[in-house]
């Protein structure tokens, strides 16, 4: 077995998956910065509005989701 050959076998995922897995790992960390946020001004304070908003309890969730599906096909895709 020449020595490329066996570079070849210990490569696990190919330059497609890795670019798959930085599209996943960017929208995971795109809904984490999504739902953060909503501090206020006054402790005593609760604007109900601005926790609960779509952006936050719908819209992010949803974002880490599809995250977290493009990597699972990243992983499973073939070479």
């Amino acid at each position: 077995m020449s020595q490329k050959e066996k570079n070849k076998s210990l490569d696990f995922f190919g330059k497609s998956n890795y670019t798959w897995m930085l599209i996943g790992a960017a929208l995971i960390i795109l809904g984490m910065v999504l739902m953060s946020g909503g501090k206020s001004a006054d402790p005593n304070v609760f604007n109900e509005s601005e926790v609960y908003s779509f952006r936050r309890i719908t819209l992010a969730p949803i974002v880490i989701i599809a995250g977290f599906i493009v990597e699972i096909y990243a992983i499973f895709k073939k070479s």
